[in-house]
């Protein structure tokens, strides 16, 4: 049971995916990625986790466009994808680039450039 949800929510993250970028006409919808779909064991519910790039305003903007367009997405996903219920949609930001990306710029800035490689480094290979 646990696979058959799992297989339908990558199914469904890629078919919200073609919706936004290829369907949704809204310009307050920037640029907008699906990370992510988690569906409850009942197939009744899906948080769907989106990444937007731009400023503060202009991830609101590209949450509240993608909420007003929620049943036209769900829909859709009605219509491509044959289930008995179709699950109903809950947008999330999911902010863990720009956290990575942070943790990025922190590094950056409190280790000399050949340090941060060698730490990168190192970390990528294990510990040596």
């Amino acid at each position: 049971m646990k696979l058959r949800v799992e297989r339908i929510a990558l199914q469904l993250q890629r078919e919200i995916s073609d919706i936004v970028q290829h369907h949704l006409k809204d310009p307050r919808i920037g640029f907008v990625t699906v990370t992510d779909v988690e569906l409850s064991n009942d197939m009744g519910h899906a948080k769907v986790f989106v990444s937007v790039m731009g400023s503060a305003e202009q991830k609101q903007e590209s949450m509240h466009a993608l909420e007003r367009a929620r049943g036209f997405i769900r829909s859709e996903i009605g219509n491509r994808i044959r289930l008995r219920v179709t699950p109903e949609l809950q947008f999330r930001l999911d902010q863990s680039i720009d956290y990575s990306a942070r943790i990025e710029h922190v590094l950056h800035e409190i280790l000399p450039r050949d340090d941060a490689r060698k730490a990168v480094r190192e970390g990528d290979d294990g510990d040596q």
